[in-house]
């Protein structure tokens, strides 16, 4: 019943994006002009459907809970990934089709132009840039950081020039209806960006959490315990789930936004915990991280969650090394609402100092609920290592 709702909810939401999408093109056709020439009609409409493609680009991004909670906020970015490239597509075939629709190929080449039509050429251009250095940023070498600073700059401009070349190119925007229509396209738009950047951030860094206990879990491995702002309870979450830690430590430690999965149970009122692994040049940091220092936390996110699938007793888990942290909070969970479920855990790692919560996993096993079996895979074992050996393949 449970899958049941949320795919109604997904589903419902699905026709909100396709419908705001179409709204301009339907604007038009009934309030507009008459049909004309095919190549010109079709060029106009991938506009305005690229238009408000990009518009919505930025409600995808911004961690709105009622858009994300029935799809997962990883899903909704990857959506947004394949959504900036089919909008991008429209919108290079929007000045292809206008010229062989009768527009002439000077729109394309031509030097001699009116300013809205170089704005226009200007969002075009930037949005591809924009589009090809999200698609190969790890082949390009380039830092998640110094791609979001790139990709938060130029989205905004994109979407202004694309508004301005619109207005003034465009026959539609001469009607009053979708005048108003691009208007409130354009201040919610504005509104998504604020709040995302800005207003939410500011927000949660007034009301902070406070770290109050940072430990050692395995070889580079720490686990930090965030209590909520005084007055607040821990925010509800699955377990599974994530959340983003704007860390504010002073020592001329770095502040940067990062995602990191809950490790703790959601049956722990008193603190929300992720352990986090040296793997970085902000992570190296973590181990620095004290008691009493600040940090905005913004979450949960995702469905990965045993919770969602009441329906499935036997479950398998596969985990390698950090992987193993929504696992933990899982069977933290498990454990601690005396589940009776049966559980299996492959969980590989390079060798036995890696293994990341081992005791605690030992204990579990030990005790009755849930039935849980481990089963260790080390790649690189010591001599006396009388477990499995090799991968998980």
């Amino acid at each position: 019943m449970e899958g049941e709702e949320d795919m109604r909810k997904a589903l419902l939401r699905l026709i909100i994006y396709v419908a705001v999408i179409v709204l301009p093109l339907a604007v038009s056709s009934i309030a507009g002009h008459g049909f004309g020439n095919v190549l010109r009609e079709t060029a106009k409409c991938f506009g305005l459907a690229g238009f408000m493609i990009l518009a919505l680009q930025f409600y995808l991004a911004a961690r709105f809970k009622w858009i994300e909670a029935p799809f997962g906020l990883d899903i909704l970015i990857r959506y947004h990934k394949h959504m900036a490239v089919f909008g991008a597509s429209l919108l290079i075939l929007h000045p292809v089709l206008l010229a062989a629709g009768g527009g002439g190929w000077r729109l394309i080449i031509g030097m001699n132009l009116p300013p809205y039509i170089w704005l226009g050429k200007a969002a075009l251009l930037i949005l591809i840039v924009n589009a090809l250095v999200s698609l190969y940023q790890q082949s390009l070498r380039l830092t998640f950081e110094k791609w979001r600073f790139v990709h938060d700059l130029s989205a905004p401009v994109i979407v202004l020039f694309a508004f301005i070349h619109s207005w003034f190119a465009g026959d539609d925007l001469e009607l009053g209806l979708m005048q108003s229509l691009w208007i409130v396209v354009l201040a919610l738009t504005a509104f998504a960006y604020i709040y995302h950047g800005f207003l939410r951030p500011g927000r949660l860094r007034k009301r902070p959490h406070r770290v109050i206990d940072v430990h050692p879990e395995a070889e580079g491995v720490w686990t930090v315990k965030l209590a909520p702002p005084e007055g607040e309870s821990v925010y509800p979450y699955l377990p599974g789930q994530f959340h983003f830690i704007t860390f504010y430590r002073g020592r001329n430690l770095p502040v940067e936004e990062h995602h990191w999965t809950i490790s703790s149970s959601p049956t722990e009122k008193a603190y929300v915990s992720s352990t986090i692994k040296a793997v970085g040049d902000f992570t190296s940091t973590i181990g620095e991280t004290r008691p009493g220092d600040k940090a905005a936390v913004h979450g949960a996110f995702g469905r990965f969650s045993y919770a969602l699938h009441p329906e499935e007793k036997d479950l398998v888990f596969f985990a390698g090394g950090i992987g193993i942290t929504p696992l933990m909070s899982m069977l933290r969970h498990m454990r601690d609402i005396r589940d009776e479920r049966s559980v299996v855990l492959f969980y590989a790692n390079r060798a036995e100092n890696r293994i990341v919560f081992r005791e605690e996993l030992t204990d579990i096993e030990k005790g009755q609920r849930p039935r849980l079996k481990i089963v260790h895979v080390l790649s690189r074992p010591a001599e006396d290592w009388t477990g499995e050996k090799g991968h998980i393949d």
